[in-house]
């Protein structure tokens, strides 16, 4: 498989970072993911017949830098082609993997036309290549990182060693991440909305009230740090606190005799599951999990997910 070579009278392609991504993440089988690179000559297509993705995986377009790149587009024309695919749902149609960015751009630039890279790509792999470019590119909130994270483990099977790889980020960086989805609807919107960072986000997972530390942070302006001290203290006057999020349905039930670790582990692995998951301790280094089911659908979709992207125990 090669993607160093170029179309009649083109420049070299090089090789991107995508490119070395997706190999970390799919394997360099020919036979497998090697057909993303079996690509077409850049084309020339009328804009009316490309259409944004419905699952793009970024929500948010910030206005000032779209009107930045429109000033450009005027000017110089779109210069990196849009990687399409053929509309699964229209053969007259091509639906946008990435750039939609520089189609919008293009759209409000009132441009006619705009050059197109085509590949022959299912939904699995245009879902999975649109959430690392966006990644790579820095282009999602926090909160989009994470819940792009959480697609490609639930959705595809990746662990989170094999996404770092992809994306360039630590393990650790991945998890983190992850966990910001733990917060509760209002603080994410907080985060979504860029009001809040990633790092305020991570500080206020061990606060006792959450909502209302956010809100008091966003108010005061306050950094990471002082969030941080925030905490660990709690969330100021106890009359001023919002109330707290309804429990977590898939969460533990009888929490008596649990530490706050202990709680919170159980708390965590039953929002990455979907699934009841609970932690019985028998001794100082000891103990029982249990995960509840409720049908033989999610019995079969857990079995899945947990053997799904493995590595041969015989290697």
């Amino acid at each position: 498989m090669s993607d160093t070579g170029s179309g009649e009278g083109g420049p070299p392609r090089r090789r991107t970072n995508l490119g070395r991504g997706l190999d970390a993440l799919f394997g360099e089988d020919e036979s497998g993911y090697g057909t993303l690179d079996k690509v077409r000559q850049t084309r020339v297509l009328p804009i009316e017949l490309v259409r944004p993705n419905p699952k793009q995986p970024r929500r948010h377009f910030d206005d000032v830098e779209l009107e930045e790149m429109v000033a450009s587009v005027r000017e110089q024309g779109v210069l990196q082609p849009i990687l399409v695919r053929p509309s699964p749902v229209s053969p007259d149609l091509y639906e946008i993997v990435a750039g939609e960015r520089r189609w919008r751009a293009a759209q409000r630039a009132q441009l006619h036309e705009v050059p197109v890279v085509i590949r022959e790509l299912d939904d699995a792999a245009a879902l999975q290549i649109a959430i690392i470019e966006n990644i790579q590119r820095q282009n999602l909130t926090a909160l989009e990182e994470a819940e792009g994270y959480r697609r490609l483990m639930q959705e595809f099977g990746n662990t989170q060693e094999q996404i770092g790889k992809v994306v360039g980020k630590s393990r650790s960086h991945i998890a983190n991440t992850l966990r910001l989805l733990e917060l509760p609807e209002p603080v994410r919107t907080l985060l979504d909305d860029g009001k809040l960072s990633a790092g305020h986000g991570r500080a206020l997972l061990v606060c006792a009230d959450p909502v209302a530390a956010a809100r008091e942070t966003v108010e005061k302006g306050l950094n990471v740090r002082q969030t941080e001290a925030l905490s660990k203290k709690g969330s100021g006057n106890p009359k001023n606190r919002a109330t707290p999020p309804p429990a977590d349905p898939t969460g533990p039930t009888n929490p008596t005799g649990k530490d706050a670790d202990l709680l919170e582990l159980e708390q965590r692995v039953s929002r990455l599951l979907g699934l009841k998951f609970s932690v019985s301790a028998l001794g100082k280094d000891s103990g029982n999990v249990f995960i509840h089911y409720n049908s033989l659908d999610q019995l079969d979709e857990l079995i899945r997910r947990l053997t799904q992207g493995r590595p041969n125990v015989a290697d």
